[in-house]
């Protein structure tokens, strides 16, 4: 199944292997990573964005295929939408089916609030269950959370918020807890204690991981729990455009039923956006690692009310994406592979960077590998580098790669790559939105009532997220926006419903002289070769 070059090139990493494995490859200096970033980082093709003529983020640009959706029309006529006719009417409205939705779901419940999840696909069809490495949380008697804030910030390129980050770290630990009081089976010693590793641009091991399937293992629980509760979800049902008052505060959603195409009502004290990420859109053409439903949905339906955008001009692109075989190409192969021991080898079986700098540094170093250098290993699909697995158990010994990664491992046996004993190529895969909508530290937006969790927040990890953050943030911030959404509910009385914000978009983007022939949000992305 491989080509004779890529062969030919695999002995050179078998032959190199017990040399690299021993290889302590230095660490780049802030100048180089600086530097690499700025020549290499998809994040800085200047091409491939577009300045927002309309919006609260006027005059900020935003990748080109967000623009689009941002500055396209809405999906629906407001003079044909009967507000008055309410399908639902609840406490909190959840838009989102995933972990920090669910999260946010059962916070809410516990505080007595009457919540409802609205999903466009299913719960659980969400980013949270493809994670694999782990979520971090510095709950061991040599970290703090400040040494995970230090990690964090400087990982961002110092520009995280520091009050959203600060109430990250700090709340890591109780989020651990009550994640394992919930039913989550993390990895643990013997003894019970938590066992835990290194992620890229982390100085502790602070990772706590259930094997290479955290985010399964914590979608599982979490949907259970909802489930359990009997926490009403409606699923195959998209959010089409947010509802506000005649004082302007968010009070529902103008739903879809996906099967159906029958319009709904949800009216609602307030709500909380947990529509997860943007790898559907596929930025730049990039593959991507996200699940079916990633396109960005509550970034477009927020901007449309007129709430502000952060970061929207940056994406993080994993280090290590499947570049081989085409079956699972852009697949996400997990950081805990490297943090385990495989490290990164080019061509001609060299080790041509620290295995566990920051995932944008290495995406980075991959991208030069492949292009300046020449060192990429060509596949039909196009280039990628060596990712040498053999290695985990030439340091751990046998059977630490069935034991750890077991997903990893099964996912490469079905296209009969055994990486115990042969090593697999990747290339970077669109992964996560860094950037998102603009909250307070107790999770509103800057439309009052409306709340955010989850990837479709901005600024919680800067400009670039470090591994196992994410699913730190789901919790920590779907949390806190369930908590904070339901006591904001006890206090709300909703006004007149009104679509005027729709109206008035539409007649930004006419006066602007934007013409669209696109709907947005986009909801599903779109595959057909002839369409």
């Amino acid at each position: 199944m491989y080509t004779k070059e890529m062969l030919e090139s695999m002995k050179k990493v078998e032959a190199n292997r017990e040399a690299n494995a021993v290889l302590e490859p230095r660490r780049m200096t802030a100048e180089e990573k600086d530097t690499l970033l700025k020549t290499y980082h998809p994040d800085y093709r200047q091409e491939e964005f577009d300045v927002l003529a309309i919006g609260p983020n006027k005059g900020e640009k935003v990748p080109k295929e967000l623009a689009a959706l941002l500055q396209a029309n809405s999906r629906i006529q407001p003079d044909q939408i009967d507000l008055s006719h309410v399908d639902y009417d609840v406490d909190v409205l959840i838009i989102g089916g995933g972990g920090a939705g669910a999260s946010a779901a059962i916070e809410a419940d516990n505080a007595g609030a009457k919540a409802m999840i609205v999903t466009k696909l299913r719960i659980g069809d969400a980013n949270t269950m493809m994670a694999e490495g782990g979520i971090q949380a510095a709950d061991k008697p040599n970290d703090s959370p400040a040494v995970h804030y230090l990690d964090a910030f400087g990982g961002g390129h110092f520009a995280a918020k520091p009050e959203l980050l600060y109430k990250l770290v700090t709340e890591a630990p109780e989020a651990i807890q009550w994640l394992n009081d919930l039913g989550v089976e993390f990895d643990k010693a013997p003894d019970g204690t938590m066992i835990t590793t290194h992620g890229g641009g982390t100085s502790r091991k602070r990772m706590h991981a259930a094997k290479d399937y955290s985010g399964a293992e914590i979608m599982r629980t979490l949907r259970d729990e909802v489930l359990n509760r009997e926490i009403p979800v409606v699923d195959f049902t998209a959010a089409i455009e947010l509802i506000l008052d005649e004082n302007g505060k968010a009070a529902g959603a103008v739903l879809l039923n996906m099967e159906t195409q029958e319009i709904l009502i949800a009216r609602a004290k307030t709500v909380v956006i947990a529509t997860g990420g943007a790898g559907r859109l596929h930025y730049q053409g990039f593959p991507t690692s996200n699940h079916y439903g990633a396109t960005a949905d509550g970034l477009v339906l927020a901007y449309r009310a007129g709430a502000k955008l952060l970061y929207p001009d940056t994406l993080q692109y994993h280090p290590t994406g499947a570049a081989y075989p085409e079956q699972i190409f852009g697949a996400l192969v997990t950081e805990k592979v490297r943090s385990l021991g495989a490290k990164l080898i080019n061509v001609d079986g060299e080790v041509f960077m620290h295995p566990l700098e920051t995932r944008d540094v290495s995406a980075a170093s991959i991208i030069r590998e492949c292009s300046d250098r020449g060192k990429g290993v060509a596949t039909p699909e196009g280039t990628g580098v060596w990712l040498d697995t053999p290695m985990i158990e030439l340091k751990g010994g046998e059977g630490t790669i069935e034991k750890r990664i077991p997903a990893m491992m099964r996912m490469f046996a079905k296209y009969d790559i055994d990486i115990r004993k042969e090593p697999i190529l990747v290339y970077p895969t669109l992964h996560y939105q860094n950037g998102g909508i603009d909250i307070s530290s107790n999770g509103q937006s800057s439309i009052e009532n409306l709340f955010v969790a989850g990837e479709a927040v901005g600024g919680i990890h800067g400009r670039n997220r470090l591994m196992g953050n994410s699913l730190l943030d789901i919790i920590v911030f779907g949390r806190n926006a369930g908590r904070n959404a339901s006591a904001k509910a006890k206090e709300t009385t909703v006004g007149a419903l009104t679509l005027a914000h729709v109206d008035a978009y539409a007649k930004e983007m006419k006066e602007a002289g934007i013409t669209s022939d696109m709907v947005s949000p986009k909801l599903l992305p779109d595959y057909r070769r002839n369409k």
